[in-house]
């Protein structure tokens, strides 16, 4: 059987990762990039791309990888266009896993109604029901709100977040090479590299700041030193919920800021010391979330208020709209019983 040039090309890179702890090496920036794109354009066989993905979690991506990755993802990703004017907030894009959260309710909907209502363009991305967590995906919460991000294109997505300052990419629509990959997930029973790089990747043409959640602190890391490596504008990790960009109201919310020719910040917040300790509310199921979201946006007290007035104070902060987290704090929770953010909500749904 006569291989083809780039079953060959891509079998020597699996070679490389693949070779066992003693003689497996890392790939350069370029080889990441070129096995990241011999997978996506399906020009590796199928036991080529599962061996490689199951290869690479083992012997864990560097972050000249990390980086080669997502220069393959920029190659091929579309991606929603630039805005056409200037915004008096940077574009804000936030990663999150895209199998998303099954133990905790998100509030993060709530997040983006208050950022995008004060002006702060916001982006988030993800499809549908994914390996390996199979967590309620964003598309479908924003849907039980009478928001549908499905049908729309890139442009589309562009206009929509020039109107109401949210925009959404759905991988399924707007990146259906990523997309054809998502079954391997479950067929090897765990995350592989490329949820990393879900993470950290930008889906926007313009520059943006970007907030990456994560868990374990070595992945920290690797975001701060891919971020430096790739000469991004600014990068805020929180080590969030279920690696979400939700923090906790149980435990100290930790931040860190990176911002180009500045000293790195970390940033350890209390909920305690501004009167929003509890305990985090369980997810149960969609019915009851999308209730408790919707009793948010009403401004009437529920389960996950404080959770909104904790979350969306700390971003408005963050973002700059607030000079302190105190007045962020006062601001989200004026945005909230005031019908302001009910009011971004009915702009989407229109």
């Amino acid at each position: 059987m006569n291989l083809s040039s780039s079953l060959i090309q891509f079998r020597e890179l699996l070679k490389k990762v693949g070779s066992g702890t003693h003689t497996s090496k890392h790939l350069t920036r370029s080889e990441a990039a070129t096995a990241t794109r011999l997978m996506l354009e399906q020009e590796a066989t199928p036991a080529q791309i599962g061996a490689f993905m199951i290869a690479h979690r083992i012997k864990r991506p560097t972050v000249e990888e990390l980086a080669g990755m997502l220069d393959a993802y920029d190659q091929l990703g579309g991606k929603i266009p630039a805005l056409d004017s200037a915004t008096q907030y940077p574009v804000t894009v936030f990663g999150v896993p895209y199998d998303a959260r099954s133990r905790t309710a998100p509030v993060f909907p709530i997040t983006l109604l208050l950022l995008a209502s004060v002006g702060v363009p916001v982006i988030f991305h993800g499809g549908d029901s994914m390996p390996t967590k199979y967590g309620i995906p964003f598309v479908e919460i924003w849907e039980a709100l009478g928001v549908n991000y499905r049908s729309l294109s890139l442009s589309g997505s562009q206009q929509l977040l020039a109107k109401t300052g949210i925009g959404f990419y759905y991988l399924p629509q707007h990146f259906p090479q990523a997309q054809k990959l998502v079954p391997y997930r479950e067929e090897i029973g765990k995350r592989p590299p490329l949820a990393t790089i879900e993470l950290l990747w930008s889906p926007y043409g313009g520059e943006a700041n970007l907030i990456s959640g994560f868990v374990h602190p070595p992945t920290e890391d690797r975001f701060r030193e891919t971020f430096t490596l790739r000469n991004m504008k600014q990068l805020i990790t929180v080590k969030g919920l279920e690696g979400s960009c939700d923090l906790a109201r149980n435990r100290t919310a930790i931040i860190g800021i990176t911002q180009p020719e500045k000293d790195f910040q970390r940033r350890h917040l209390h909920p305690q010391h501004y009167g929003f300790a509890g305990q985090d509310v369980i997810l149960e199921s969609l019915t009851q979330l999308t209730t408790q979201l919707k009793t948010i946006i009403a401004g009437k007290p529920g389960e996950l208020m404080s959770a909104a007035i904790w979350n969306g104070g700390i971003y408005l902060w963050l973002c700059g709209v607030c000079p302190d987290l105190e007045t962020g704090l006062t601001q989200a929770e004026e945005l909230i019983t005031t019908g302001i953010v009910a009011d971004k909500l009915k702009q989407l749904t229109v």
